[in-house]
């Protein structure tokens, strides 16, 4: 997600450790992974409902429990998955004590892997660079990840390379030579899910997660290009706002949008299953009201227009802009979005992992 600043410019991953120690052949670890995403993925004409609960400096590494169980209770449902980022600008160490607690609470740990400096947007990585990790160059900090990811003992969900088809991030081809860039993100993210792997991290879903639409819209910058292959990829995610902020004027229809960035990926990968990453819009934009928008997404997934959605997680935070008015997507402080989730929610085909 682009943060517009307005006004200025399982026990099969432990079985799988342990018989890698015996000499264990590849078709073992790949027979580990299988049953992890076996596990995670819901029947068919279900749904994984998850949620970003919301942090508070903004880097999306800090959330709490007290934060999930607030959304729970304006929604009416228990989560699947609490989604958050590891910014390796925080330290490189896999975030075993968030995983733990969220595991505790019957929910699947969903990491999205930040490899970068700093949280700025629109700029080039200095040390995590796309070519660096393809070279090898933090094979000790992954192998050290994916062993403590594997430790967990039960499957937990993982992407690299968020809405890479975004100039607003650094693994994006803009910043890393435009279409070799693509084909550098594709050597990275395959390099990320080979070495955590080897080290026993059979456990993780991985996600291939983009934008819902290619900013820039190139030719080299479309999403299809960075797609690492059907072999280390699990799901499918996407990410649909519409307001990100009070002053903002040009309103995302949910369902039109997703309409063209789903059959872009049923194209490109027609057997993985595909999740609503994330999604919101702001409860202040009044060109938008929050509510309508939502009931409007919300019956489209939980309806079962895209046949091939496993999952969505509203994205429910607050950040400050250079105007009085912050950004605002939590749901608890808007009745009618709140009303509208517990309807939608209701009766919806959700499952959870408890």
């Amino acid at each position: 997600m682009l943060r517009r600043r307005f006004l200025a410019g399982s026990a099969a991953a432990g079985l799988t450790a342990g018989l890698a120690g015996l000499g264990a052949g590849p078709l073992m670890a790949a027979s580990a992974h299988a049953r992890a995403v076996a596990a995670l993925t819901p029947a068919r004409g279900r749904l994984l409902h998850g949620t970003y609960p919301g942090g508070f400096t903004g880097d999306e590494d800090d959330i709490t429990l007290a934060q999930v169980q607030a959304y729970e209770r304006a929604v009416g449902k228990h989560v699947a998955w609490v989604y958050f980022s590891h910014n390796w600008f925080n330290g490189r160490f896999f975030p075993t004590d968030t995983a733990h607690w969220i595991i505790a609470h019957g929910s699947t740990p969903y990491v999205r892997l930040m490899m970068r400096s700093d949280s700025e947007e629109m700029k080039r990585e200095p040390r995590y660079t796309l070519k660096r990790i393809a070279e090898g160059r933090f094979d000790a900090d992954l192998t050290r990840w994916g062993r403590s990811a594997a430790a967990l003992g039960v499957p937990i969900i993982a992407e690299y390379g968020t809405e890479m088809n975004g100039e607003w991030f650094r693994w994006n081809g803009r910043w890393n030579g435009r279409a070799r860039g693509a084909e550098r993100f594709r050597a990275a993210y395959r390099h990320i899910v080979e070495v955590t792997r080897a080290a026993g991290a059979d456990n993780i879903v991985w996600v291939f997660h983009i934008n819902h639409e290619d900013a820039p819209h190139t030719r080299w910058n479309r999403f299809e290009h960075y797609y690492p292959g059907d072999d280390v990829i699990d799901w499918l995610g996407v990410s649909a706002y519409s307001m990100l902020g009070p002053e903002e004027d040009e309103p995302t229809d949910f369902v039109a949008t997703f309409d063209r960035a789903y059959g872009r990926l049923r194209r490109m990968a027609p057997q993985k299953p595909v999740i609503v990453a994330e999604f919101g819009t702001d409860i202040h934009n009044r060109l938008e009201p929050a509510a309508p928008w939502a009931d409007r997404a919300l019956a489209a997934i939980t309806g079962g227009r895209w046949p091939g959605v496993i999952g969505f997680s509203w994205w429910n935070e607050t950040w400050p802009n250079d105007e009085r008015t912050p950004t605002d997507l939590r749901v608890w402080k808007d009745a009618e979005l709140a009303r509208v989730f517990r309807q939608r929610l209701r009766n919806a085909p959700l499952v959870t992992h408890r």
